[in-house]
């Protein structure tokens, strides 16, 4: 890093412009790093809460004269260290920053400031008969998951962050103000800014408003679920699902171990085999028609009778179920501590990279349950570390590494959703090669103090 850090004057200036916005409170600044990740924790100095893109702006100005790292943080629900502050610095969180602007209907577009989550900005569609889609299961804000480029549950058929966002409104590492992009739906102008932006995992800009693309709310929507012998069967009814050109809206896989823990969990009584959960949107007549359509491929793959239903209690119960399988695998060892981490890989290739997954966590002998969202050969491993058994974290990281390293091998990528923040540094090296000084040379054009989120996507600035 260029130049001596005086971290300890840029945050009295900071406590001097800001008053009370600033703090040294040791316990919010450990709630501020890490705080749904395996990696150790790494305090910031002080955590400054903005409530306007001015102060971002005068904010990061004090910062940059003063060599102070900075690093952005919405909830805190990343999961490869994206928050911790390495150098130390000042933790900008953007809570405060949470209102929905403006609300364009007719155009199916929302603005908003960065701390608005997606479930307040769903509650506030309400009447508009528009929702926003993207759902990664945490309650995550929307200006996090523009930044690590969430998806989840509903992205086979909505897209990821990187369709949402239209434009944003971002603070360079100088404090300067751009905006990218806008709310027409295509543009020919200049270079596309807004998609360099978006899983930049706060390196490359703060940001602190953005233009999202709204969906309308599906007439019916249905869903439900399908056992099957095995996990090469059930990956096998996905794989058939989407090249059948299915239109299917969810489609999620969990392991008999992950069903077993979310039984124990969530007070259910699913079939503790290898199952689909499969939801369809559309006309009473297409999902209608999409359920059975499923159901004959899913018979055809050696898979029960696809139990659908479009009662919402019974819908939101079983994706209240879903939502809870990360809590639901740390509960299957007491007092554990999990390791979560994702791949994606091309579908015609799921069966095979979850099966050899399977296999590789028998042979290691640890606990890993897998679920994903594998209708675009996204799925997540969930070890969990007994407290008793500190000699198999070696183990642990080992088979994360090769989980990454096959993915990367079929085709795929090291993360399909949780970015690589600290933890997949190494992989992203393996998998994009000569494309990662090429992204490190536009970091220090943007950033050539190296001060936004360091540390993170690459070994050095």
């Amino acid at each position: 890093m260029a130049g001596t850090k005086n971290i300890e004057n840029a945050v009295a200036e900071l406590e001097k412009q800001f008053g009370d916005q600033v703090t040294r409170n040791t316990t919010l600044r450990q709630q501020h790093c890490n705080s749904a990740s395996h990696h150790a924790g790494q305090l910031p100095d002080a955590v400054f809460f903005p409530e306007s893109t001015e102060q971002v702006s005068t904010a990061v100005k004090i910062l940059a004269q003063n060599n102070c790292p900075i690093v952005p943080f919405g909830v805190g629900t990343s999961l490869e260290g994206h928050v911790n502050a390495p150098e130390g610095g000042v933790s900008l969180d953007m809570s405060r920053m949470d209102k929905v602007l403006a609300i364009h209907a007719e155009d199916m577009d929302v603005v908003i400031q960065p701390g608005v989550t997606r479930e307040q900005l769903n509650q506030e569609l309400r009447a508009t008969g528009l929702f926003f889609p993207i759902d990664p299961g945490a309650n995550a804000t929307l200006g996090g998951m523009a930044a690590t480029r969430a998806s989840g549950t509903n992205a086979v058929r909505y897209g990821t962050m990187r369709d949402a966002v239209m434009g944003l409104e971002v603070v360079l590492a100088n404090g300067e103000i751009i905006r990218t992009g806008g709310r027409a739906r295509k543009s020919s102008a200049g270079y596309d800014l807004t998609h360099l932006m978006v899983g930049s995992e706060g390196t490359l800009g703060i940001f602190t408003e953005l233009t999202i693309r709204l969906h309308g709310i599906p007439e019916k929507i249905a869903g439900g679920i399908c056992s099957f012998p095995t996990i090469t069967q059930a990956c096998e009814a996905v794989i058939l699902t989407i090249q059948s050109g299915i239109p299917v809206a969810r489609i999620e896989f969990l392991d008999a171990l992950q069903v077993k823990a979310c039984n124990a969990y969530s007070k259910t009584n699913l079939p503790e085999e290898p199952l689909l959960l499969v939801e369809f949107h559309g006309s009473d007549a297409s999902v209608a028609e999409q359920s059975a359509a499923f159901q004959d491929i899913a018979l055809n793959c050696g898979g029960g009778t696809f139990q659908w239903s479009s009662d919402p209690e019974e819908r939101n119960r079983l994706w209240k179920t879903r939502h809870d399988a990360y809590w639901a695998a740390l509960a299957l060892v007491p007092n554990g501590k999990s390791y979560p981490t994702d791949v994606c890989v091309p579908v015609s290739r799921l069966a095979e990279c979850v099966e050899a997954t399977h296999r590789d966590i028998e042979e290691t002998g640890i606990i890993s349950p897998i679920v994903g969202h594998v209708g675009d050969g996204n799925f997540h491993c969930l070890p969990v570390l007994p407290p008793d058994r500190p000699d198999l974290q070696d183990k642990i990281e080992a088979f994360t590494s090769r989980l990454s390293s096959r993915a990367i091998a079929m085709g795929g990528t090291c993360t399909g959703e949780h970015g690589i923040g600290q933890g997949k540094r190494e992989y992203l090296i393996k998998e994009a090669g000569n494309a990662v000084p090429v992204m490190s040379a536009i970091k220090r054009q943007l950033d050539p103090q190296n001060l936004l989120n360091p540390g993170k996507i690459f070994f050095s600035g």
